[in-house]
């Protein structure tokens, strides 16, 4: 067994024989599903049932599911992979922008599948007590992120809601102050999977958690060339 089984899943698509097979998939992995087909029925499932995770296919019929996305990140930082039939950049980066902590194209390997909900949900969920950054509190430019609660607050003591991928991705940074990063260890880093040629998804990551860094100024600064470095001074406790 592994320690994200017996995880409830919501899966979402229009497509039953896709509904049935991918619930066959994620039950034999131990998990509990819950599938979908429509807008509607996702919204009563995740108010009833409260999923650990969403599979949430993009091309649904009525509201698409890049809207569906962007209505659930705005209230929740429940964790999102997005499936899509096209293999398009431009909607993996739409889904990313929407909130989405992983996408992953149609038709996939099973296998991979699995992986990638592994992979967000042992992110979103550390083991009690495990990892290096239990119950530690990290402060820079007058933030504070608490890795306990996974929480991020701001100087004036506001907390900033941020998704699986944002938090990911801000204490790999924190881990690696004032050190360029290329996009490909951000992107092994925060996604646990090797980057894919061109891939933008750590650009989109990036421009997202500087938005929500706003008011503390250019913290996440651009090395061109290069990748990323995260500028201020980090202090742990």
């Amino acid at each position: 067994m592994t320690e994200t089984l017996g995880r409830d899943i919501l899966l979402v698509d229009d497509d039953g024989e896709i509904r049935r097979l991918v619930s066959k998939l994620l039950r034999e992995d131990g998990h509990r599903v819950t599938s979908v087909g429509t807008a509607v029925e996702m919204r009563e499932a995740i108010a009833h049932l409260k999923p650990d995770l969403v599979l949430l296919d993009i091309m649904l019929p009525g509201t698409d599911g890049l809207t569906l996305c962007r209505e659930l990140r705005a209230t929740s930082d429940l964790p999102v992979i997005m499936l899509t039939a096209k293999g398009d950049d431009v909607d993996r980066i739409v889904g990313l922008e929407m909130g989405a902590d992983d996408y992953l194209a149609k038709p996939f390997h099973p296998r991979e599948l699995l992986a990638r909900i592994r992979a967000v949900l042992r992110r979103a969920r550390p083991s009690p007590g495990g990892g290096m950054n239990s119950g530690r509190e990290i402060r820079f430019a007058g933030w504070r992120l608490d890795t306990a609660r996974r929480e991020l607050t701001d100087p004036r003591g506001v907390v900033i809601d941020l998704s699986t991928g944002e938090y990911d991705l801000l204490l790999t940074f924190l881990e690696t102050p004032q050190r360029v990063l290329s996009r490909e260890q951000l992107l092994d880093a925060t996604r646990n999977r090797i980057a894919e040629p061109f891939d933008r998804a750590i650009d989109v990551q990036v421009s997202r958690l500087r938005r929500k860094l706003d008011s503390a100024g250019e913290v996440i600064k651009t090395v061109r060339g290069a990748g990323y470095l995260f500028a201020p001074d980090v202090e742990r406790s």
